[in-house]
């Protein structure tokens, strides 16, 4: 028989569920919400006569409110009643329930009795009967066997009052269980109709403080109004002192105006000290960024390879599975991050003289290819990715003109030793330490510096070309001219790029662009300047990492776990077996322990003297 708690009974729920509905009250608590709500818009009264009628509706609603509390409060200790009847009936139910279940066992206990007294009965007659036909030796076995069988009866009878006690304990611990859940709902009913009362208390006295609160603010006022007659007078003695003050005021100003000056002398002496300390900074910052580059680098590498090596382990197991277990063909998947070593989507930027070698590689090409040179820049471009309005053949004459005017950045000793060599080849050795003199390291200075050139240029085209236009007209005129050609810039830039730059520009060019690098890098905020390091893009790290832990499908995944609960089943399956063979050896050596004993009796002498031999009632009970 199962017992369950006192309140799990369809009526008892549903009344729970009514008192949670009534505790809640939403209605109740809109309209206390609202009663509050109108007390912040009192104050914004200013009529006395809207005040009182204000105050009388807010009367009004809260004695509604407290009438809906008090019908509440009632309501629940009817039911609170009801539920206590409905408690000492399931009691007295369930006490009903266990003595008839303590009648049935005794019942039982007693026909159990009865029959092993009348199976003992018949069994002690039995073996009364035969040892009065057996031997003095017989009976000493007899009485061995007879001490088993009382030492078993007693054993089950042992048995059998433990699990009398134990039935008692489980009883005891329903009973007491339930008396707990009781007073702890009632415990719970008790301090909820405390709280209403509480809070019907408060909205008592609240009520009348804000009664008071409104005569006294009344009484305030007034005196307010008499006062502030007495403050316009003192307010315009007052303005006249403040004009006083005023003039004081501003000679005060003026000595300020002149401390101020001298404090911005040396705050910009510190501004300065900060600034070099800054670009310190920057500089460690740059190098710190290296090594953490470099770092995350051998950080990915390592995670890399430890998870490779468990995708390897988890596809030894599945490949096991597939061809051991399952007897299904296996093939190796080949997944596109497999392959992969290293941080992805991480683009390098070459370096300068990397990107001068493919240049000139490029440049010779197009002026070999005497065919169209869209097709071949087109055949050229997944090659090398070149800025709008550059191409390789611009480039390289102008670093061609700019290694030939900038020897002097080169050594002596480097000059004479690229004489025997062919003119790309020291072409790029020269540009080597040419950007290594200008602080050039990677493509983005070169293609700055070729871009410098050319502004350079048309810059200078531009202006020779306007003062050759102007003339001795009016300044309305020609600031009109100016205009139009600042609108042709433009379009002058873009031709400029098949005119290459003068030698004798070369230098001047040079020292702009230096300059130009030196404005940059002693800029206050340098930011940009500073890292040329690339930002690396992390957008498919979270892809990478999530594919490497999914390399066995969900469907394959849902299959292992059928196979594990399969093997589990199986294996019990296995044990149930072990264990009913070991019962099935038992039995056979008692079955051949008996054959043996009946073997003794049949074969005894005595059997010879009797009348009915066992061997002769054997024989018939097997015809």
């Amino acid at each position: 028989m199962s017992f369950k708690g006192d309140y799990e009974s369809p009526a008892i729920a549903s009344g729970f569920l009514f008192i949670f509905a009534a505790m809640l009250g939403t209605h109740n608590l809109e309209k206390f919400y609202e009663i509050t709500g109108k007390w912040q818009e009192s104050k914004t009264k200013r009529i006395p006569q809207d005040l009182w009628d204000l105050l009388n509706m807010q009367q009004q609603q809260c004695a509604l409110l407290i009438e809906e509390k008090n019908k509440l409060i009632g309501d629940l200790q009817q039911e609170l009643k009801a539920k206590d009847d409905q408690y000492v009936k399931d009691l007295k139910k369930q006490a009903d329930d266990i003595n008839l279940l303590l009648g049935r066992m005794e019942e039982q206990v007693k026909t159990l009795i009865k029959t092993f007294r009348q199976e003992l009965f018949q069994i002690e007659k039995a073996f009364e009967q035969e040892r009065q036909e057996l031997l003095a030796s017989n009976k000493k076995k007899w009485e061995r066997e007879m001490y088993i069988h009382n030492a078993k009866e007693l054993e089950y009878l042992m048995a059998h009052m433990r699990r009398v006690e134990d039935y008692e304990k489980q009883l005891s611990q329903q009973r007491i269980r339930d008396s707990e859940e009781y007073n702890s709902i009632k415990i719970k009913l008790e301090l909820d109709v405390q709280i209403l009362e509480q809070q019907l208390q408060q909205m008592k006295a609240t009520y009348q403080l804000n009664q008071e609160k409104l005569e006294y603010n009344f009484q305030v006022l007034k005196k307010r109004d008499e006062e502030n007659t007495i403050i316009k007078s003192q307010q315009k003695r007052r303005i006249n002192r403040l004009h006083d003050v005023l003039n004081n005021l501003r000679m005060k100003t003026t000595k300020q105006i002149k401390q101020y000056y001298e404090d911005n002398a040396t705050l910009t002496g510190d501004y300065k000290r900060i600034v070099i300390q800054f670009r310190d900074l920057q500089k460690t910052m740059r190098h710190f960024s290296i090594i953490n580059d470099k770092q995350f680098q051998e950080i990915w590498i390592m995670n890399e390879e430890e998870a490779k090596a468990l995708i390897e382990k988890a596809l030894d197991a599945d490949k096991i599975i597939q061809l051991q277990q399952l007897g299904l063909p296996w093939t190796r998947p080949n997944y596109w991050y497999m392959d992969n070593v290293g941080p992805i989507s991480q683009v390098k930027k070459k370096s300068a003289t990397e990107l001068v070698q493919e240049l000139l590689v490029l440049a010779n090409e197009e002026e070999q290819e005497s065919e169209s040179r869209r097709s071949s820049s087109l055949v050229r471009k997944p090659k090398l990715s070149l800025p709008e309005h550059l191409t390789p053949r611009t480039i390289k004459r102008i670093l061609e003109i700019m290694c030939d005017e900038s020897g002097f950045l080169i050594e002596s000793k480097l000059l004479s030793l690229l004489l025997p060599l062919e003119r790309n080849e020291s072409c790029l050795l020269k540009l080597d330490s040419i950007f290594a003199a200008l602080g050039i390291e990677n493509e983005d200075d070169v293609y700055a510096l070729v871009k410098f050139f050319l502004n350079f240029q048309a810059r200078k085209k531009f202006y020779i070309q306007s003062n050759d236009t102007l003339t001795a007209e009016d300044e309305v005129t020609e600031a009109k001219r100016e205009s139009e050609n600042i609108s042709e810039h433009r379009e002058l830039a873009h031709l400029l790029h098949s005119e290459f730059l003068h030698p004798n520009d070369v230098l001047k060019a040079l020292k702009a662009f230096v300059i130009n690098q030196r404005k940059l890098r002693e800029d206050p905020m340098p930011v940009k300047v500073v890292s040329h390091r690339e930002i690396r893009d992390t957008s498919k790290d979270s892809e990478y990492w999530t594919a490497l832990c999914y390399i066995i499908p969900l469907q394959r995944q849902k299959l292992w776990d059928a196979l594990i609960d399969a093997l589990q089943k199986y294996h019990n399956v296995l044990t149930l077996r072990a264990k009913l063979l070991n019962d099935i050896e038992f039995l056979e050596q008692q079955n051949t322990e008996l054959q043996m004993l009946l073997q003794q009796y049949i074969d005894s002498r005595i059997n010879l003297e009797l009348q009915v031999p066992p061997t002769q009632v054997f024989q018939m009970s097997l015809k």
